[in-house]
């Protein structure tokens, strides 16, 4: 009977995440009401589970990206990079490539990509400018004298403006509108795969770092900022480049000469983009006391998270206070560090720094501008996920999935996770990346149980594909967000998110095979799985 009624609270919570006819926070709450009228949890024990040790590190971490946005860091990172990297086709869409992933592995996917498609736009907007300008000196009778290195064998290059009446030709314009396209859609696409690099980047690797710690609470730690890292990041890495190249092929051609402008000088166009960067990094003026005092607290933050406890050695907490048990985790590290914005000041303190509060000087940051910003239906998202786990185990609807799914045991491991991800991945096309996991994990986690395989085999790789959401403008924040500038159609983002979802899942299964099966010794049966009594 409680099985039935844990599965009825699950499928009922699916249907309205997937259709999102309530807030997909408000269906997260779902199991505060249902769970103790149906009398599978007490109501204490289910409220209990929406703020675990896993939302706080959500919360904290959040709170440090809060403040990096609010000083206007994260723009002042973006566009030293981009003027670094050089405005050349190729390299300016692999310098907005790289600048998203990287503050995408800080910051919300959604403020990245909200903050990275202006800059974009911009540069963009400036180019087309400079044609126009071009067009309405040759309408006017004036000669352009076409930029050095565009002609090739006695003939104008590519680069050369044509008229045709006042408007450029139709050759012309299809490139604009691919560059357009291209140049959007990396922003979008690097924002989702930078999010899986860090385990507080998105939501599915949080689901994932909590769910493990209710259904395995023996695993002696293993997901953790550092460990996390080191499977996530390599792949993060191979998949933007493979995602660049494909965007370089299917929106910029075969023609790499053009892309990449070897041996030819810097055309108009591309003058103008590096201008365009110059001006916005300019308008941000030198970087202020409180600016600096942000990026130093995050850096310690990041260096705190991977000194804790990196694995192939002793951690600063491992004999300082985890000695007996796990007392300091990656949440005593963000709340920490999250504690230090509240109480450092935003200018550079007098003698007397105590006063600076009695004088009107601020801190680094605020709780109005915390409140304002920071996600909390995310946090809600967790905890419904980590009380719909507590739920199946209680009500025995764990074990009822895990014995129902022995018989695939003869099927290889490899197989099994793979088809897995690809599920995963084709359902967090229409509902949320949290909820995904959430509705997966729990699952995954009775099947590696039952079939005798290590459960991060398949929650692992599960895990990322919950965020390898390429296909649809409604199917993550980041993509709805290119897709109201106007450049794209539901066509244009389906086409190339097919082969970024195929991309995804040969980067994931070759991970999780390669390096991944070393990490976490993935060709045994841990015991902290069997200790469960799931």
């Amino acid at each position: 009977l409680f099985e039935s009624c844990c599965a009825y609270v699950i499928a009922l919570m699916a249907v309205y995440w997937c259709t999102e006819a309530l807030p997909l926070a408000v269906t997260a709450l779902l199991p505060t009401l249902l769970f103790p009228v149906l009398g599978i949890m007490k109501s204490k024990e289910v409220c209990m589970q929406y703020l675990k040790d896993t939302n706080m590190l959500f919360v904290g971490g959040l709170i440090v990206a809060v403040a990096v946005e609010h000083w206007n860091l994260h723009k002042r990172i973006a566009l030293r990079v981009l003027l670094i990297m050089g405005v050349r086709p190729a390299l300016l869409m692999l310098g907005f490539m790289a600048v998203t992933a990287f503050l995408s592995m800080w910051i919300s996917n959604t403020a990245t990509t909200a903050m990275m498609v202006p800059i974009v736009q911009a540069v963009l907007d400036q180019m087309n400018n400079r044609e126009a300008e071009a067009l309405q000196m040759l309408s006017g009778g004036e000669e352009v004298t076409p930029l050095e290195g565009d002609k090739q064998d006695g003939k104008v290059g590519e680069e050369q403006v044509t008229v045709s009446g006042l408007g450029v030709s139709p050759e012309e314009a299809a490139d604009r509108t691919r560059m357009c396209k291209g140049f959007t859609l990396c922003v979008c696409y690097a924002a989702s795969i930078g999010g899986t690099a860090t385990l507080t980047g998105t939501g599915p690797n949080l689901v994932l770092k909590g769910q493990m710690n209710q259904l395995f609470p023996q695993n002696g730690d293993v997901i953790n900022f550092a460990s996390w890292f080191g499977f996530a990041f390599p792949n993060m890495v191979l998949m933007l480049a493979l995602a660049w190249f494909w965007l370089q092929l299917i929106f910029m051609g075969f023609n790499f000469r053009r892309t990449w402008r070897c041996g030819v000088l810097t055309s108009a166009k591309e003058a103008v983009a590096y201008r365009v960067i110059r001006e916005e990094h300019r308008r941000l003026g030198p970087m202020c006391f409180g600016e600096l005092s942000v990026l130093l607290l995050f850096s310690l933050l990041v260096l705190l998270w991977f000194t804790r406890d990196p694995g192939f050695m002793a951690g600063w907490a491992t004999h300082l206070f985890n000695a007996e048990a796990e007392y300091v985790t990656d949440a005593t590290v963000a709340i920490f560090v999250a504690v230090l914005l509240f109480i450092f000041p935003s200018k550079v303190p007098q003698l007397c720094f105590w006063k600076s509060h009695s004088t009107g000087e601020a801190p680094l940051l605020t709780w109005k501008v915390v409140q304002k910003k920071l996600p909390w239906n995310i946090v809600l998202l967790l905890g419904g996920g980590f009380a719909l786990a507590r739920g199946s185990e209680v009500s025995g609807l764990s074990l009822w999935l895990g014995n129902q799914m022995s018989p695939l045991h003869s099927i290889p491991p490899w197989a099994i996770a793979t088809v897995l991800c690809l599920l995963v991945a084709t359902f967090t096309e229409c509902t949320s990346n949290v909820a995904t996991a959430t509705l997966f994990l729990p699952v995954l986690a009775s099947m590696s149980q039952s079939i005798g395989v290590n459960p991060l085999y398949v929650m692992l790789p599960c895990t990322l594909s919950a965020s390898f959401a390429f296909m649809l403008p409604v199917a993550t924040p980041p993509n709805a967000i290119v897709f109201s500038y106007g450049y794209l159609q539901v066509s244009d983002m389906a086409k190339v998110g097919v082969v970024m979802n195929i991309i995804g899942l040969l980067c994931v299964t070759l991970a999780i095979n390669t390096w991944g099966r070393a990490m976490f010794h993935l060709d045994t049966f841990p015991t902290w799985a069997n200790a469960t009594g799931m």
